[in-house]
């Protein structure tokens, strides 16, 4: 795919802050922005995204070549249309018609995770493959795939979120709806529940964690664990086996449909580095379908990072133009 030179802009519209950067035709950004998100008001989104671009164009050393946002929603690319965003009011909205307008220009509108899957294919931990799948572990669990240097995205745009396969129909209940989804095993999420019910209880393993929380185990963090983990304490880096055990199973499963070359783990849990991405790999070679006959997949940690969705909206505006 050929790629327009220049300069675009990459827009991160999360739940509660708006991210902005003017990023080159390398994937570097050269300049940041950030606003607060007016998260309970659709037409103050709009206004301070279109605010953020100009800002952003403003400081731009020449004309920019596109524009890009990345959101966590249900979003139809192809027509910038947004059916459902669970942080944000909007629902069935023309929000690539709406930005536009307001900035006077094309908008290209994706999926936070896809975008994030294009930044790290094209300039990060897979811009050396051809069949790529990111699954990002923060808040929840999400997914883009890169299959034959596209992105899938599915007959209405929905494709890709492989945070919602069901591992165990009767586990508990997911933010979807559903029951025992991979996001419920194995996310930021399901990490901290699994840190504060351990340390509720009297057992001597958890006395690290008490520790770290002064005693106040709702403020436990998923970034406590981690830091815990590095500095030796056997709990936290269980805590973390466990996680990434219900994730190599999960991808496992998924690698049946998808049959990527390469995995990436990126989103802020990934920051524990191999202390997930390890367990993760073990689980994922002990349940991949034909297991012993057939390649297997890299199985890697993001480069770019929270950088990833900014740097993917960014380059998937710059080749809209192409």
């Amino acid at each position: 795919m050929t790629t327009s030179p220049g300069t675009a802009i990459g827009i991160d519209v999360g739940g509660t802050k708006i991210s902005g950067a003017l990023v080159d035709d390398a994937g570097r950004i050269t300049r940041r922005e950030q606003v607060a998100t007016p998260a309970d008001d659709t037409a103050a989104i709009i206004a301070a995204t279109a605010e953020l671009v100009g800002t952003l164009e403003s400081a731009a050393a020449g004309p920019v070549a596109g524009v890009g946002m990345a959101c966590a929603a249900f979003v139809d690319a192809r027509a910038g249309h947004v059916w459902f965003a669970p942080n944000l009011p909007w629902r069935d909205l023309d929000l690539a018609t709406e930005v536009g307008t307001a900035i006077g220009r094309e908008v290209v509108v994706d999926n936070d995770a896809n975008a994030a899957a294009w930044g790290e294919y094209r300039h990060g931990a897979g811009s050396d493959c051809d069949d790529m799948l990111l699954v990002t572990v923060g808040t929840g669990v999400g997914g883009g795939c890169i299959v034959d240097d596209h992105l899938l995205r599915g007959a209405f745009g929905i494709g890709g979120e492989i945070g919602h396969v069901t591992l165990d129909p009767d586990g508990p209940r997911c933010g979807c709806g559903n029951h025992g989804c991979l996001e419920v095993f194995a996310s930021g999420t399901a990490l901290e529940r699994a840190a504060r019910e351990l340390a509720s209880t009297t057992s001597s393993r958890a006395e690290a964690l008490r520790e770290r929380c002064g005693g106040d185990v709702e403020a436990l963090s998923g970034r406590d664990v981690t830091d815990l983990a590095r500095e030796g304490d056997v709990a936290s880096i269980e805590l973390l086996d466990d996680l990434g055990t219900h994730l190599g199973r999960g991808l496992a499963s998924i690698c049946a449909v998808l049959d990527p070359g390469r995995i990436v783990i990126g989103g802020g849990v990934a920051d524990a580095g191999e202390l997930l991405v390890g367990p993760t790999r073990t689980a994922f070679a002990a349940h991949l379908i034909g297991r012993g006959h057939r390649p297997s997949p890299d199985l890697v940690q993001a480069t770019l990072g929270n950088d990833a969705g900014i740097v993917g909206a960014a380059t998937l505006a710059r080749e809209a133009q192409a």
